[in-house]
């Protein structure tokens, strides 16, 4: 791996003094991980012929809007390389790694527990009840939650605050998402989904 100034773009592309080759091969190990993982869950977990699918366009969305916030990171680490993190980088990129893995066993987790329920395009099917278990019980949409994490993680990877701005992107296509599904779920479940909605928040438990 080349080195150049160690506080010029991101660390998973050009190694550092203070990150180790083998931290960065990490990163590139789970990050390849995680991307597998999306495209396993993509092909597995398409809804049913049976099922009313209201996506409109959520999908693509989500996913377009999580490639632009990992492209804009990068752009932004080498475009305003004076934001580079210059202490405790091992530190934040061993974090960024904890939470990339933690944000993927939490998705996993959560679709695990959403069961047939749980679908790539938003749609509903015959007889689905309000899911109130596990994670599920404090927020109504854990495995978001457990991809933003992932991405937060992947965003600090890069060692520069400019960076993690980019996150707005990602938020913006799972707010988007959200409301899309949100709205089919009131409608298509009714009353139940609807308490359940007001018992309940959609990312943290207590906050968001």
């Amino acid at each position: 791996m080349i080195l150049v100034d160690r506080y010029v773009g991101p660390a998973f592309f050009i190694g550092s003094a203070r990150v180790s080759t083998t931290l960065v091969v990490a990163f590139w190990v789970v990050f390849y991980v995680w991307f597998g993982s999306e495209l396993w869950i993509g092909y597995r977990r398409r809804p049913p012929a049976s099922s009313a699918k209201q996506d409109s366009g959520s999908r693509i969305a989500v996913i377009g809007s999580v490639w632009a916030s990992v492209t804009a990171a990068i752009a932004l680490s080498f475009a305003f390389p004076d934001a580079a993190i210059k202490s405790g980088r091992t530190a934040l990129f061993i974090f960024g790694l904890a939470l990339m893995l933690a944000g993927m066993a939490f998705r996993w987790y959560s679709i695990r527990v959403l069961g047939a329920s749980f679908t790539v395009d938003v749609a509903t099917r015959p007889g689905q009840e309000v899911m109130q278990a596990g994670p599920y019980r404090w927020v109504r949409h854990p495995s978001y939650t457990g991809a933003l994490l992932t991405l937060v993680g992947i965003l600090l990877g890069c060692l520069n605050l400019a960076s993690l701005a980019a996150i707005v992107v990602a938020a913006a296509g799972y707010a988007y998402r959200i409301s899309v599904e949100e709205r089919a779920l009131a409608t298509d479940l009714g009353p139940p989904y609807r308490d359940y909605m007001r018992r309940t928040k959609r990312l943290i438990p207590f906050l968001l």
